[in-house]
């Protein structure tokens, strides 16, 4: 337990005692975060704010951890963060500050909740559902289930639009249609499919707009209005009802 080790100041019974204090430390951290994890399911903390939190949490507590194993070695805590602060220091000096930028842009989208989890948004170019905000990314998933990451002050720096925030949405769908009789009699038919339909909300009502009308077709915009988590699916379904009922 006395054998030191070659080219170090430490005994082997060091090592030993700063890999004990490395596990116990290792452990409360875990617990601790399990207990955060609890507590911030009581709250009503959104989902992705409570995640943010939890990962920020965790990280400190590493840090802690590896302060705690280092002072088990007899390592001056003192000099490591002096020496962590120069590292920070001459990282901010040669301009890579994007760390502790992307850090920032997460906490204010943590707190100010732009969106949610699950919500379908565009942001910096970028079309998805939300998967997470982390410290230094959000991460999206696309409908076709492709993974997305952009830094968080790329996502804080840009126009975000939610199509989820509100509970309705209006779809728009164009198609041409045989006249039946006239355009205004083509309108209507196509209306009282619409009213049919239980899955369009009928306050707003469906409007629809005559585009263009040749001798045998008319081109309609159909704009209806539906519940937001349905809004893509029932765009679809509609379309393949109304080619089924006029033989599109």
């Amino acid at each position: 337990m006395g054998t030191a080790i070659p080219y170090t100041q430490w005994q082997v019974s060091d090592l030993l005692f700063a890999l004990i204090i490395l596990v116990a430390a290792f452990i409360v951290a875990r617990i601790l975060i399990s207990i955060f994890k609890k507590l911030l399911g009581r709250t009503k903390i959104p989902e992705l704010a409570a995640s943010f939190l939890i990962q920020l949490i965790t990280a400190l507590l590493y840090v802690a951890v590896l302060l705690a194993t280092l002072s088990a070695l007899g390592v001056t805590v003192s000099s490591v963060i002096l020496g962590l602060s120069a590292v920070i220091g001459l990282i901010l000096g040669f301009g890579m500050q994007d760390t502790l930028t992307n850090l920032g842009a997460g906490v204010w989208l943590a707190v100010l909740e732009p969106f949610n989890k699950n919500d379908y948004i565009t942001v910096s170019g970028q079309t998805g559902y939300v998967k997470d905000v982390g410290l230094m990314s959000t991460e999206l998933i696309t409908s076709d289930n492709v993974y997305i990451m952009i830094p968080n002050k790329m996502v804080w720096n840009s126009a975000i639009v939610n199509m989820s925030h509100l509970p309705t949405r209006r779809f728009v769908l164009p198609m041409t249609f045989n006249l039946i009789e006239n355009a205004e009699g083509t309108v209507k038919a196509v209306l009282d499919v619409l009213g049919k339909d239980p899955e369009i909300l009928q306050n707003p009502e469906p409007k629809i707009y005559i585009s263009n009308i040749t001798d045998a077709t008319v081109d309609l915009e159909i704009r209806a209005w539906v519940n937001t988590k349905d809004a893509d699916t029932i765009k679809e379904s509609v379309k393949e009802e109304l080619l089924k009922e006029f033989e599109v």
